[in-house]
């Protein structure tokens, strides 16, 4: 949350002058300075429970919908080249489709999730691999996201024409954790966007996402 407030304060007058008006990023420091190292937290499994010092300084701005810009969405969003051939061989299995996203696209959609202060979902290191969550409900859902779902959908008529949206969410991940662990979402089709830069790919024979073809067992939760 702080570093994010600080990029936008960077970024954007207007805001820097409201957070500033508020001592809002002061605030997230002097609740960060007050947390101890993550092997002091094993007890919560690395959660900090908020104290009344806490929650006086950061009761009205944490977990908040501070700033959710919801731009024009730019068209086109995808590149029509990348999705030749994918509706058959999805019928095969798992595909993975390269420069989706034309350009302009990609730099509104990774902009609106770098500026969106809607990550209110926080999985702690120890157990959950350390990372934060965005989910529609909270605010996740600007006109550019659902352009791109419906573009998809024209894409891809063979493989989602039938199926409407019925989720999303966007995770933020720490290089220092582990990230989610492996797992199975309920879905008819599930498509995962991979929005980091080339240069913050550690490993370039890798997106970072692992698929597995298997189905788990029917008792698995």
């Amino acid at each position: 949350d702080l570093e994010q407030l600080e990029y936008l304060a960077r970024r954007n007058a207007t805001l820097a002058t409201w957070l500033r008006e508020r001592d809002v990023i002061q605030r997230f420091k002097r609740v960060r300075s007050r947390i101890p190292p993550l092997d002091e937290l094993e007890r919560t499994n690395g959660l900090w429970a908020f104290r009344p010092d806490d929650v006086s300084d950061l009761g009205d701005y944490y977990n908040r919908a501070i700033h959710v810009p919801d731009p024009e969405p730019v068209a086109p969003m995808l590149n029509a080249a990348s999705f030749r051939g994918v509706d058959a061989a999805f019928r095969r299995g798992p595909v993975a489709v390269d420069d989706a996203l034309t350009p302009a696209a990609l730099k509104q959609i990774r902009g609106l999730l770098l500026e969106s202060t809607v990550f209110f979902e926080t999985k702690m290191p120890r157990v959950f691999g350390g990372y934060v969550g965005a989910i529609v409900e909270d605010g996740l859902h600007a006109r550019a996201f659902l352009a791109l779902a419906e573009a998809l959908r024209r894409a891809l008529p063979g493989t989602l024409g039938a199926h409407p949206l019925a989720y999303l969410w966007c995770y933020k991940y720490d290089a220092e954790y582990s990230g989610i662990d492996v797992h199975a979402d309920e879905a008819a089709v599930n498509l995962n966007i991979w929005l980091a830069p080339d240069d913050a790919n550690l490993d370039p024979d890798s997106g970072g996402l692992v698929v597995y073809t298997t189905k788990p067992d029917a008792a698995a939760t």
